[in-house]
Protein backbone atom coordinates (compact mmCIF):
# COMPACT_ATOMS: atom_id res chain seq x y z
CA UNK A 1 0.00 0.00 0.00
CA UNK A 2 1.22 3.49 -0.79
CA UNK A 3 1.81 5.95 2.01
CA UNK A 4 0.73 9.55 1.48
CA UNK A 5 2.81 12.31 2.99
CA UNK A 6 2.82 16.09 3.31
CA UNK A 7 3.68 18.32 0.38
CA UNK A 8 6.67 19.61 2.30
CA UNK A 9 8.28 16.16 2.12
CA UNK A 10 7.54 16.05 -1.61
CA UNK A 11 9.29 19.36 -2.13
CA UNK A 12 12.28 18.26 -0.06
CA UNK A 13 12.77 15.02 -1.97
CA UNK A 14 12.36 16.69 -5.33
CA UNK A 15 14.85 19.38 -4.41
CA UNK A 16 17.34 16.78 -3.20
CA UNK A 17 17.08 14.85 -6.47
CA UNK A 18 17.52 18.02 -8.47
CA UNK A 19 20.95 18.56 -6.96
CA UNK A 20 22.30 15.57 -8.93
CA UNK A 21 20.31 16.00 -12.13
CA UNK A 22 20.71 18.32 -15.09
CA UNK A 23 18.49 21.36 -15.16
CA UNK A 24 15.62 21.55 -17.64
CA UNK A 25 16.59 22.72 -21.10
CA UNK A 26 14.60 25.21 -23.13
CA UNK A 27 12.38 23.99 -25.91
CA UNK A 28 14.22 23.72 -29.21
CA UNK A 29 13.14 26.40 -31.66
CA UNK A 30 10.61 28.07 -29.36
CA UNK A 31 10.29 29.50 -25.89
CA UNK A 32 9.70 26.90 -23.20
CA UNK A 33 6.12 26.99 -21.92
CA UNK A 34 5.70 27.94 -18.28
CA UNK A 35 3.77 25.42 -16.16
CA UNK A 36 0.39 26.66 -15.01
CA UNK A 37 -0.55 26.87 -11.35
CA UNK A 38 -2.83 23.87 -11.94
CA UNK A 39 0.03 21.73 -13.29
CA UNK A 40 2.31 22.85 -10.46
CA UNK A 41 -0.34 21.87 -7.92
CA UNK A 42 -0.80 18.45 -9.54
CA UNK A 43 2.95 17.79 -9.48
CA UNK A 44 2.96 18.78 -5.79
CA UNK A 45 -0.08 16.62 -4.98
CA UNK A 46 0.32 15.01 -1.55
CA UNK A 47 -1.11 11.75 -2.95
CA UNK A 48 1.97 11.04 -5.08
CA UNK A 49 4.13 8.10 -4.08
CA UNK A 50 7.22 9.26 -2.18
CA UNK A 51 9.54 6.92 -4.09
CA UNK A 52 8.48 8.54 -7.39
CA UNK A 53 9.45 12.08 -6.44
CA UNK A 54 13.20 11.89 -7.13
CA UNK A 55 12.38 11.04 -10.76
CA UNK A 56 10.94 14.55 -11.22
CA UNK A 57 14.47 15.87 -11.57
CA UNK A 58 14.96 13.71 -14.69
CA UNK A 59 11.44 13.63 -16.12
CA UNK A 60 10.47 17.29 -15.62
CA UNK A 61 6.73 16.62 -15.47
CA UNK A 62 5.59 20.22 -15.03
CA UNK A 63 7.64 21.52 -17.95
CA UNK A 64 6.78 18.52 -20.12
CA UNK A 65 3.02 18.83 -19.61
CA UNK A 66 3.22 22.57 -20.19
CA UNK A 67 5.13 22.01 -23.43
CA UNK A 68 2.40 19.66 -24.64
CA UNK A 69 -0.22 22.25 -23.68
CA UNK A 70 -2.08 20.03 -21.22
CA UNK A 71 -4.74 21.65 -19.04
CA UNK A 72 -7.03 20.28 -16.36
CA UNK A 73 -10.03 20.94 -18.60
CA UNK A 74 -8.84 18.61 -21.35
CA UNK A 75 -9.82 15.10 -22.22
CA UNK A 76 -6.41 13.43 -21.89
CA UNK A 77 -5.44 9.88 -22.82
CA UNK A 78 -2.38 8.39 -21.15
CA UNK A 79 -1.19 5.37 -23.11
CA UNK A 80 0.35 2.43 -21.30
CA UNK A 81 0.60 4.07 -17.88
CA UNK A 82 2.50 1.09 -16.41
CA UNK A 83 3.20 1.81 -12.76
CA UNK A 84 1.26 5.06 -12.94
CA UNK A 85 4.12 7.52 -12.56
CA UNK A 86 2.40 10.17 -14.70
CA UNK A 87 -1.10 9.04 -13.70
CA UNK A 88 -0.37 10.28 -10.17
CA UNK A 89 -0.06 13.77 -11.68
CA UNK A 90 -2.67 13.62 -14.43
CA UNK A 91 -5.48 12.30 -12.22
CA UNK A 92 -5.40 15.21 -9.73
CA UNK A 93 -4.99 17.65 -12.63
CA UNK A 94 -8.14 16.37 -14.35
CA UNK A 95 -10.05 16.15 -11.09
CA UNK A 96 -9.29 19.75 -10.16
CA UNK A 97 -9.98 21.11 -13.64
CA UNK A 98 -13.11 19.14 -14.46
CA UNK A 99 -11.43 17.32 -17.33
CA UNK A 100 -11.39 13.65 -18.25
CA UNK A 101 -8.47 11.21 -17.98
CA UNK A 102 -8.32 7.91 -19.81
CA UNK A 103 -5.72 5.27 -18.98
CA UNK A 104 -5.39 3.06 -22.06
CA UNK A 105 -3.32 -0.13 -22.22
CA UNK A 106 -3.52 -3.83 -23.15
CA UNK A 107 -6.74 -5.16 -21.64
CA UNK A 108 -6.70 -5.74 -18.70
CA UNK A 109 -3.21 -6.53 -17.46
CA UNK A 110 -1.80 -3.17 -18.49
CA UNK A 111 -4.27 -1.41 -16.21
CA UNK A 112 -3.85 -3.46 -13.05
CA UNK A 113 -2.03 -0.71 -11.13
CA UNK A 114 -4.66 1.89 -11.97
CA UNK A 115 -7.48 -0.50 -10.99
CA UNK A 116 -5.71 -1.18 -7.69
CA UNK A 117 -5.53 2.54 -6.98
CA UNK A 118 -9.16 3.05 -7.90
CA UNK A 119 -10.13 0.60 -5.20
CA UNK A 120 -7.72 1.93 -2.58
CA UNK A 121 -8.06 5.67 -3.27
CA UNK A 122 -11.35 6.38 -5.07
CA UNK A 123 -11.18 10.05 -4.08
CA UNK A 124 -8.24 10.47 -6.48
CA UNK A 125 -8.66 7.79 -9.15
CA UNK A 126 -12.31 6.73 -9.36
CA UNK A 127 -12.99 9.08 -12.28
CA UNK A 128 -10.13 7.71 -14.41
CA UNK A 129 -11.66 5.90 -17.39
CA UNK A 130 -10.07 2.61 -18.47
CA UNK A 131 -9.69 1.67 -22.12
CA UNK A 132 -7.92 -0.87 -24.28
CA UNK A 133 -4.97 0.21 -26.41
CA UNK A 134 -4.23 -0.88 -29.02
CA UNK A 135 -7.95 -1.61 -29.36
CA UNK A 136 -8.80 -5.20 -30.33
CA UNK A 137 -12.38 -5.39 -29.12
CA UNK A 138 -11.45 -7.11 -25.85
CA UNK A 139 -12.27 -3.98 -23.86
CA UNK A 140 -13.73 -0.48 -24.32
CA UNK A 141 -11.81 1.88 -26.59
CA UNK A 142 -11.26 5.60 -26.40
CA UNK A 143 -14.05 7.05 -28.56
CA UNK A 144 -12.92 8.41 -31.92
CA UNK A 145 -12.59 12.19 -32.03
CA UNK A 146 -12.91 12.59 -28.26
CA UNK A 147 -9.41 13.44 -27.00
CA UNK A 148 -7.75 16.83 -26.75
CA UNK A 149 -4.36 15.35 -25.87
CA UNK A 150 -2.83 11.87 -26.09
CA UNK A 151 0.37 11.25 -24.13
CA UNK A 152 2.86 8.40 -24.31
CA UNK A 153 5.99 8.23 -22.20
CA UNK A 154 8.79 5.85 -23.24
CA UNK A 155 6.48 3.37 -24.97
CA UNK A 156 6.96 3.53 -28.74
CA UNK A 157 9.88 1.09 -28.65
CA UNK A 158 7.55 -1.44 -26.98
CA UNK A 159 5.02 -1.16 -29.81
CA UNK A 160 7.82 -1.50 -32.36
CA UNK A 161 9.79 -4.39 -30.90
CA UNK A 162 7.51 -6.11 -28.39
CA UNK A 163 6.96 -9.12 -30.67
CA UNK A 164 4.79 -8.12 -33.64
CA UNK A 165 5.35 -4.59 -34.93
CA UNK A 166 2.20 -2.68 -33.91
CA UNK A 167 3.60 0.81 -34.31
CA UNK A 168 1.84 1.88 -37.49
CA UNK A 169 -1.52 0.67 -36.20
CA UNK A 170 -0.92 2.32 -32.83
CA UNK A 171 -0.33 5.72 -34.42
CA UNK A 172 -3.41 5.31 -36.63
CA UNK A 173 -5.53 4.55 -33.57
CA UNK A 174 -4.10 7.55 -31.74
CA UNK A 175 -4.91 9.76 -34.73
CA UNK A 176 -8.50 8.49 -34.71
CA UNK A 177 -9.08 9.14 -31.01
CA UNK A 178 -7.94 12.79 -31.22
CA UNK A 179 -10.13 15.73 -32.12
CA UNK A 180 -9.04 17.81 -35.12
CA UNK A 181 -6.33 20.10 -33.79
CA UNK A 182 -5.59 17.68 -30.95
CA UNK A 183 -2.06 17.03 -29.67
CA UNK A 184 0.00 13.86 -29.44
CA UNK A 185 2.86 14.21 -26.95
CA UNK A 186 5.69 11.67 -27.22
CA UNK A 187 8.61 11.23 -24.85
CA UNK A 188 10.99 8.45 -25.92
CA UNK A 189 14.53 7.25 -25.29
CA UNK A 190 16.62 8.89 -28.02
CA UNK A 191 19.09 7.06 -30.26
CA UNK A 192 21.36 9.57 -32.03
CA UNK A 193 20.75 9.67 -35.77
CA UNK A 194 24.37 8.82 -36.56
CA UNK A 195 24.23 5.52 -34.65
CA UNK A 196 23.34 2.19 -36.28
CA UNK A 197 19.57 1.87 -36.66
CA UNK A 198 19.86 -1.81 -35.78
CA UNK A 199 20.39 -0.69 -32.18
CA UNK A 200 16.73 0.29 -32.01
CA UNK A 201 15.66 -3.35 -31.99
CA UNK A 202 16.94 -4.35 -28.55
CA UNK A 203 18.24 -1.22 -26.84
CA UNK A 204 15.00 0.58 -25.94
CA UNK A 205 16.26 3.64 -27.81
CA UNK A 206 14.69 4.94 -31.02
CA UNK A 207 15.73 7.56 -33.53
CA UNK A 208 13.84 10.81 -33.84
CA UNK A 209 13.48 10.15 -37.56
CA UNK A 210 11.77 6.82 -36.84
CA UNK A 211 9.18 8.38 -34.51
CA UNK A 212 8.49 11.23 -36.90
CA UNK A 213 8.07 8.84 -39.84
CA UNK A 214 5.48 6.74 -38.00
CA UNK A 215 3.57 9.81 -36.85
CA UNK A 216 3.56 11.53 -40.23
CA UNK A 217 2.50 8.32 -41.98
CA UNK A 218 -0.58 8.31 -39.73
CA UNK A 219 -1.40 11.90 -40.70
CA UNK A 220 0.23 13.89 -37.88
CA UNK A 221 2.23 17.08 -38.31
CA UNK A 222 5.29 17.72 -36.15
CA UNK A 223 4.44 20.91 -34.27
CA UNK A 224 7.39 21.27 -31.90
CA UNK A 225 10.17 19.54 -30.06
CA UNK A 226 12.07 20.19 -26.86
CA UNK A 227 15.25 19.23 -25.05
CA UNK A 228 13.44 19.36 -21.69
CA UNK A 229 14.26 15.69 -21.12
CA UNK A 230 17.66 15.54 -22.82
CA UNK A 231 20.64 14.06 -20.99
CA UNK A 232 24.02 14.69 -22.69
CA UNK A 233 25.75 12.27 -20.28
CA UNK A 234 23.94 9.30 -21.82
CA UNK A 235 26.21 7.41 -24.26
CA UNK A 236 23.35 5.27 -25.70
CA UNK A 237 25.63 2.24 -26.16
CA UNK A 238 25.07 -0.12 -23.23
CA UNK A 239 25.16 -3.87 -23.77
CA UNK A 240 21.85 -4.28 -21.95
CA UNK A 241 20.26 -1.21 -23.43
CA UNK A 242 18.57 1.74 -21.79
CA UNK A 243 17.61 -0.41 -18.80
CA UNK A 244 21.26 -0.27 -17.71
CA UNK A 245 20.57 3.24 -16.44
CA UNK A 246 18.38 4.21 -13.49
CA UNK A 247 15.75 3.62 -12.40
CA UNK A 248 16.04 0.00 -13.67
CA UNK A 249 19.81 -0.57 -13.21
CA UNK A 250 19.79 -3.96 -14.92
CA UNK A 251 23.47 -4.52 -14.10
CA UNK A 252 22.69 -4.44 -10.38
CA UNK A 253 25.72 -3.43 -8.34
CA UNK A 254 28.09 -3.63 -11.31
CA UNK A 255 29.21 -0.07 -12.12
CA UNK A 256 26.17 1.18 -10.25
CA UNK A 257 27.78 4.46 -9.21
CA UNK A 258 28.78 5.11 -12.83
CA UNK A 259 25.23 4.68 -14.08
CA UNK A 260 23.75 6.69 -11.23
CA UNK A 261 26.12 9.51 -12.16
CA UNK A 262 24.86 9.40 -15.75
CA UNK A 263 21.25 9.43 -14.59
CA UNK A 264 18.14 8.53 -16.55
CA UNK A 265 18.22 8.21 -20.33
CA UNK A 266 18.53 10.91 -22.95
CA UNK A 267 14.97 11.51 -24.20
CA UNK A 268 13.35 13.32 -27.09
CA UNK A 269 10.15 15.26 -26.43
CA UNK A 270 8.04 15.62 -29.57
CA UNK A 271 4.69 17.37 -30.03
CA UNK A 272 2.52 16.33 -32.95
CA UNK A 273 -0.80 17.82 -34.05
CA UNK A 274 -3.73 16.26 -35.88
CA UNK A 275 -4.49 18.82 -38.60
CA UNK A 276 -7.73 20.70 -38.05
CA UNK A 277 -8.82 20.09 -41.64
Amino acid sequence: MRHFRPVAIAALLAASAACSAPSSNAAAGEAAAQPSDAIAAAVAAPTRTAANLPRDAWRHPAETLAFFGVTGRDTVVELWPGGGWYTEILAPLARAGGGTLYAAAPWERGLNKIKEWQGAHPDVYSAVKLAEFPATGAGPKVPDGSADVVLTFRNVHNWRFGGADKTADAFKQIYAMLKPGGVLGVVEHRLPEEMDSAREEKSGYMKRSSIVAFAEAAGFRLAGESDINANPKDTHDYEKGVWTLPPTLTEGEKDKDKYLAIGESDRMTLKFVKPAS
